[in-house]
């Protein structure tokens, strides 16, 4: 199939198209672990000292304070002492303790990114310059393939100037790795740590490597990281609201019976059982699952930076970076569906009708039901992400002109293999809530089974399987001039800027599905006959390493997935590919900008301004294929895919201004308007149909951007030792967010009976993501306090503390088709974190605090919003220096074996109560 992808006349490959452009990156890069001369946002140079902070947390804090204070806008960097040095298993976690950014969490481990509380995808993320490939479907970054140790410095920059690539309406991630020169002698640092999952009980190892020097004009650095986790959850989850239409709006009895159970148990009469806000308003549980997950991770990082510098008005430096990041995850439920197509009301034991009252919810808390669907779920997901990057730096400073540019590669590339062995067995049951969760026990009908104790009651019905390919590649050229000026007629204006930058991205996904239901291909005879007691079994605590299952005193048997791999997946399996969820999306964008600097007086008081405007033009053709139905009847797709244009322009004009009130105090102002483009898995134009249905859902070329226009301004105070007092208010106006709606009618479609015979012509309608009409409101507080606390007291000396706090407001009201009052999705009214450290002789310690609101974490049927808890979850570092060399690093994560926990509307409905351990780690690092 791919052959036939790749002759398409439409295909575009750019590689060979790539040419350098005009214009200027201004994009704030955090200093690295030596500072040497840097490029601040108005372009002139500023020599920092050389700080060698070799493990000196209190040191790194120093460096970010002043990159703060020496931006033009508001930003925020975290550098390489600071990043190694805290406690983290990825760099999504490392980066959670920076001013407004907060991180989600994929059991117990973090994996995105979020800044001020906006959808991940709206965060813009490079690496030395490059916006970085993704092997998901959106734009947004996986972090938790990136391994902390081989990143130098990262600097979250929430105001954007002309200069700055557009993508990002939350903010821009800039990930810095190393560079020979950015020492001032040679370097060699190896460092080693085991870690220790109290739930798995497993431990870890992880081992990194940095090796610099300089040989004359040219310098040469490579740095490598290998680590390996083990991460067990414990899970009571997946209980949701079901409304009562799901029985009530059954044909025969099912719907009578449920009628009369709600009268004479609930006191409950229907009026009209078709009316779904009548139905919608009385619930019941849909399920719940217990669940076991293990986590195993191996993954790799590598870097190269060889660069050439003859003085400090030349640079060329080619910088490479390499990655693997493989997850293997085994997951064994226990899940009670009541909501099943064969069941309905039996007994109503209890009922809720006050919590949720205020929008007319009736809450059936504790329900005998006439036929539950229990299954008995062995899930394996086998997930690779290859990352692969290169890039050319050019910086060349002649007289009065600097010339810099870039031409580089990001490439990305993903596989996922997904299998499901599923047993069912379908018997009255009980289902309640508890006080965190859920449970099904027996009930009182004598054919009722213990679920979790009756392997011959479960009967096969397949081995599912799954496999995904993804591959996104990112090429991008850009070469920047800026000329600085003295004129006598405008001695205010430092410097102007113009420049341009070229990309052209191309994502491509397969997928396919199969089920296998006997010994052979094509058999089924296996289908409601083959029991799970026929395969081999085990205590699910038993296959899992570690203890006992957390949330409840609860085993029971299970299939182990090493066992449901050799056994059905018969001689010459494979997962082979299907046509309608190919897609294949080009992206060429050509970006101008221009932009003035100024060094002024206002008032009296010193202040730089930069100001500037950027135009973007983006094109787009995107692959997918489109169902027909044969004339037999059967349903196939056209022989190439189809394809389709999209484009769009964009101005983005932006403005920063800096005061300095007093040498300490500092003002600033900046406004802008961003753009996040769409998801690609929105523009893609594949087609899939429902024929019983009348109904198409396309994908759309035409989505234009969600816009952003932005404000913030704040003040900021600057004392010794790297302290800093800081707060502003920001606001946020956005546009065009993407919704799906219906969008037109194919008129007159052949529908053809499943004997091929016609039936009829019918009017199909198309469903497709659209940018939807008004606009929402983000504005927010944002606190900072960074204090040695000497300066309080001489008693206090070595202790500090490092602390931040955001907290948001919205306009936005999430889509409830109940009219329930719902917060956006993901939106978080408050995040703060805090760490208190102590540096003294050698030894350093640090205990640190992050917490996170509660927010919707999606809206569940588009009616009842699903809420995860506020979280908060307390880590430690401590060190000593047992030689000038050799540094010895006790470190735990989620030191007091926090829970993750979520509800429906309200705590008293919870959805999910789950564990994912602490994590304690000893390590050594050395430095030569």
């Amino acid at each position: 199939m791919k052959n036939n992808h790749k002759t398409l006349s439409q295909f575009r490959f750019k590689c060979s198209t790539l040419s350098l452009v005009v214009g200027q990156m201004l994009a704030v890069t955090a200093l690295p672990l030596f500072a040497a001369p840097q490029q601040n946002d108005n372009g002139s140079k500023t020599d920092i000292e050389v700080i060698a902070v070799k493990g000196t947390y209190s040191k790194s804090l120093e460096k970010a304070v002043d990159l703060k204070k020496l931006n033009l806008g508001f930003s925020d960097s975290v550098v390489a002492t600071d990043i190694a040095d805290f406690p983290e298993q990825n760099l999504a976690e490392a980066l959670q303790r920076m001013p407004g950014v907060t991180i989600e969490r994929n059991k117990g481990l973090g994996s995105k990114v979020n800044v001020r509380s906006l959808p991940s995808d709206f965060t813009h993320v490079s690496i030395n310059n490059l916006a970085t490939a993704s092997g998901s479907g959106g734009r947004d970054v996986e972090f938790d393939i990136f391994a902390s140790e081989i990143i130098q410095s990262v600097t979250v920059k929430k105001s954007p100037t002309a200069a700055d690539e557009e993508g990002g309406i939350a903010g821009s991630v800039a990930i810095s790795t190393a560079r020979p020169f950015d020492f001032s002698e040679r370097q060699l640092v190896l460092s080693a740590e085991g870690a220790h999952n109290s739930i798995s009980e497993q431990t870890d190892p992880k081992f990194s490597l940095l090796a610099s020097d300089i040989f004359g004009d040219w310098g040469a650095l490579v740095s490598f990281s290998k680590a390996q986790r083990s991460n067990r959850t414990d899970s009571n989850s997946g209980i949701n609201f079901r409304p009562m239409g799901r029985f009530l709006e059954a044909s025969g009895t099912r719907s009578t019976q449920a009628a009369a159970v709600l009268q004479r148990d609930a006191g409950v009469t229907v009026k009209n059982r078709l009316d779904k806000q009548e139905t919608s308003r009385i619930i019941f549980q849909d399920k719940v699952g217990d669940r076991l997950y293990l986590n195993e991770q191996d993954k790799w990082g590598a870097t190269a930076s060889l660069q050439y510098k003859p003085d400090n008005n030349f640079s060329l430096t080619f910088d490479a970076m390499l990655g693997s990041y493989q997850s293997n995850e085994d997951e064994y439920d226990a899940a009670a569906y009541s909501a099943s197509s064969r069941s309905t009301l039996e007994t109503i034991h209890a009922y809720d009708k006050d919590t949720l009252a205020q929008y007319g919810i009736l809450v059936l808390t504790d329900v005998s039901y006439t036929a539950t669907q229990h299954e008995i779920l062995s899930k394996e997901r086998l997930n690779e992400t290859d990352f692969t990057q290169y890039s050319l730096n050019l910086d060349w400073k002649l007289a009065d002109w600097t010339l810099t540019g870039l031409i580089g590669f990001s490439g990305a590339e993903k596989t996922a293999d997904y299998a499901n062995l599923k047993h069912v067995a379908y018997a009255p049951s009980r289902t309640r809530y508890t006080q965190n969760g859920g449970e099904t026990v027996v009930s009182a009908n004598p054919a009722s089974i213990d679920m979790y104790n009756s392997p011959a009651k479960y009967l096969f019905e397949a081995y599912e399987t799954e496999l995904e390919a993804v591959q996104d590649d990112k090429y991008a050229a850009e070469l920047n001039l800026r000329r600085d000026l003295s004129l006598s007629w405008l001695p205010a204006l430092s410097s102007v800027e113009f420049g341009a930058r070229y990309t052209d991205k191309s994502k491509e996904r397969d997928y396919g599905a199969l089920k296998i239901q006997g010994p052979k291909a094509g058999d089924a005879s296996w289908v409601n006959k083959r029991t799970m007691a026929d395969s081999e079994l085990a205590l699910v605590t038993d296959i899992m390493p570690g203890g006992a299952y957390r949330p409840k005193d609860l085993n029971w048997l299970q299939v182990s997935n090493s066992y449901a791999r050799d056994f059905f997946r018969y001689d010459g399996f494979f997962t082979p590919f299907q046509p309608d969820q190919y897609y294949r999306v080009d992206e060429e964008v050509t970006a101008l900008y221009a932009m003035t600097n100024f060094d002024l007086t206002l008032a009296g008081f010193d202040a730089r301004l930069n100001a500037g405007v950027r135009a973007v033009d983006t094109s787009v053709l995107s692959f997918g294929y489109h169902p027909i139905q044969k004339p037999d009847g059967s349903t196939g797709y056209t022989e190439t895919p189809v394809s389709k244009d999209g484009s769009y322009s964009d101005v983005l004009p932006s403005l920063n201004l800096t005061v300095d009130l007093t040498d300490a105090l500092v003002w600033r102002t900046a406004a802008s308007e961003t753009i996040m483009r769409p998801a690609l898995t929105d523009i893609a134009y594949k087609r899939t149909v429902s024929w019983s249905g009348f109904r198409f859902k396309d994908g759309n070329p035409d989505l234009t951007p969600t816009q952003a226009k932005q404000w913030e301004t704040g003040l900021e105070w600057y004392l010794d030792d790297g302290a800093l007092l800081a707060a502003s208010y920001f606001h946020k106006e956005i546009d065009g967010v993407v919704r799906e709606a219906l969008t037109g009618v194919v008129k007159n479609v052949e529908k053809r009976n499943a004997n091929g015979t016609l039936d009829g012509y019918y009017d199909f309608d198309v469903y497709q993501p659209v940018n939807a009409d008004g606009s929402y409101k983000v504005s927010g507080l944002e606190l900072i306090a960074q204090l040695p606390l000497n300066m309080l007291s001489p008693v206090l000396d070595g202790f500090g503390i490092n602390a931040n706090y955001t907290k948001l407001d919205n306009s936005l009201t999430g889509a409830s088709d109940l009219a329930i009052p719902t917060p956006p999705e993901g939106l978080a009214d408050s995040t703060y974190n805090f760490t208190l450290y102590y540096e003294n002789a050698g030894f350093d310690a640090r205990l640190s605090y992050n917490y996170k609101d509660k927010y919707v974490e999606y809206i569940h049927l588009n009616m009842y919003p699903v809420y995860r808890d506020a979280y908060g979850q307390t880590d430690l570092s401590v060190s000593y220096a047992l030689t000038e060399q050799l540094k010895l690093s006790l470190k735990g994560i989620n030191l007091t074996d926090e829970a993750t926990s979520g509800y429906t509307l309200n705590p008293a409905f919870p959805t999910m109560n789950e564990f994912s351990g602490r994590r304690i780690s000893l390590g050594l690092r050395a430095d030569f």
